[in-house]
């Protein structure tokens, strides 16, 4: 087997590991790695799957380069592609993040209705945790149950705290929880803001697409004008000249 072909079929191995979504780990492991908390909304299973990639795409440029320096190359180039991989945010984290992101404004109305209709936080929590679904609600059926059970305020909403956007939320529970203060109302701010501050965001990613779909078109018109209009004129003016 060649040198290529055994480098290709590492970086292959490293991009199908680090594609697959899932942990894949023994179940004897299982039980620690959902005990253990994410670092920076990222699975616990991503740093495995990045040191196995880095290890295999340092093998590839070993491999390739050859001799004694493919020994000193190949260890650089892992150590290179562990801190590059480190900073990709998985896809499904990603998708996570949007998704829990899109549904705050949602959430918060739906919250300061339950809360209005006289149920307690624990049950508003886990009916809007029920009613709307996906990963947010994951976080907010926490917030219920830990509320349920005898948790504090500041135990049960911090569950929230890696959410975007859920600063002020978790303020206002926790000093409504001290101080009787109405939480309703805070919510309902809340999710107006959020949904001001997402018309801004796509009004501004709007502006900015304009901007950047006329770029091409200029840099196209410029030359053609160049060619067609100054060319001509320069060339005409320098042969009465000349």
């Amino acid at each position: 087997m060649s040198r290529q072909v055994m480098a290709a079929a590492c970086l292959g191995a490293a991009a199908s590991l680090l594609a697959v979504a899932g942990p894949v780990v023994r179940p004897a492991r299982r039980l620690r790695r959902l005990a253990s908390t994410p670092r920076r909304g990222r699975p616990t299973w991503w740093p495995d799957r990045v040191r196995w990639g880095a290890g295999l795409a340092g093998v590839a440029v070993a491999v390739v380069v050859g001799g004694w320096a493919g020994l000193v190359a190949g260890p650089l180039a892992g150590v290179a592609a562990d801190r590059l991989l480190r900073r990709i945010e998985p896809r499904a984290v990603r998708d996570r993040r949007l998704r829990e992101t899109a549904d705050l404004p949602l959430a918060a109305d739906l919250l300061a209705a339950a809360l209005r209709a006289g149920a307690p936080v624990d049950r508003s929590a886990l009916a809007v945790a029920e009613a709307l679904g996906g990963p947010l609600a994951d976080r907010l059926g926490r917030v219920g149950r830990t509320l349920g059970l005898g948790g504090t305020a500041i135990e049960a909403w911090e569950h929230l705290r890696p959410v975007a956007g859920t600063e002020r939320m978790v303020t206002a529970a926790v000093r409504s929880s001290n101080s009787g203060a109405a939480l309703a109302g805070a919510l309902t701010r809340l999710a107006d803001d959020l949904r001001a501050e997402r018309s801004t965001a796509a009004e501004a990613t709007a502006r900015r697409a304009g901007v950047l779909i006329v770029l091409p078109l200029g840099l196209c018109f410029l030359p053609a004008f160049i060619l067609a209009g100054l060319v001509p004129v320069i060339v005409a003016v320098l042969g009465d000249v000349l």
